[in-house]
């Protein structure tokens, strides 16, 4: 059976380095990328207690995410991949770490791909790590690329 290869993009650096390492490995099967918005994208405080949601903020959010699936579409033509590869894009919103997981539970992933940031320190503390929750949590391998 061939590979379901799960690989999470943000449009950074280290996402691509990921798709780029998948694209690279696996040349059979299937590539699922994916972008997670933040429920957040779209909210706005007002300082008074109140706030507002901004439908197009979180549209745009959205939008993004499936331009970054185009580019990847052409990043795998590029690798020559498609012939042999079916690359799959998918938005999805939510909390990072979790909407990850949640997507490789329900979709037979086999294998997530990922790239890290690489924080340390206070900002590693500060920030979390989406990387090291999926690493720890997933009932999958999981490669980190940096």
């Amino acid at each position: 059976m061939a590979p379901h290869v799960l690989v999470p993009l943000d449009g950074s650096p280290q996402s691509w380095a990921a798709f780029d390492y998948a694209a690279s490995n696996y040349d059979a099967g299937r590539i699922t990328v994916l972008h997670v918005v933040n429920p957040m994208e779209g909210v706005y405080g007002d300082y008074g207690g109140g706030g507002y949601y901004d439908a197009q903020a979180h549209e745009r959010a959205v939008e993004r995410g499936e331009e970054l699936g185009e580019e990847a579409r052409y990043r795998a033509d590029d690798a020559g991949i498609l012939a042999t590869v079916d690359l799959e894009t998918a938005v999805e919103t939510g909390a990072t770490a979790r909407t990850i997981l949640d997507y490789a539970a329900e979709n037979d992933v086999d294998h997530i791909v990922m790239g890290s940031h690489g924080r340390s320190g206070a900002a590693r503390i500060l920030l979390g790590s989406v990387a090291e929750t999926v690493t720890r949590r997933a009932p999958v391998p999981v490669t980190i690329v940096r």
